[in-house]
């Protein structure tokens, strides 16, 4: 049986930042993420994927943007289990 399950936020993202952070806004305002990369050939979105990942515990393969992928906010899905 399969128990797999899967959590999505909202993430506001700010590219071309000095350092590269995922913060929870609180108060259910969903996340930021301050973004080293530029937002060309998909490398903020790479650059995200990675530090969700990092942040949550999971592969990088488990992260997807589903929504808002060419946006500044995005909806970021994490597959768990």
């Amino acid at each position: 049986m399969n128990m797999s399950s899967e959590r999505r936020f909202q993430v506001k993202v700010k590219p071309n930042a000095k350092v590269s952070v995922l913060e929870d806004l609180g108060e259910g305002l969903g996340w930021q993420a301050k973004l080293k990369a530029a937002p060309v050939e998909g490398k903020a979105n790479a650059e995200l994927i990675g530090l969700v990942a990092k942040h949550f515990g999971c592969r990088k393969a488990d992260v997807t943007i589903r929504l808002g992928a060419s946006g500044r906010t995005k909806v970021v899905q994490i597959r768990e289990g």
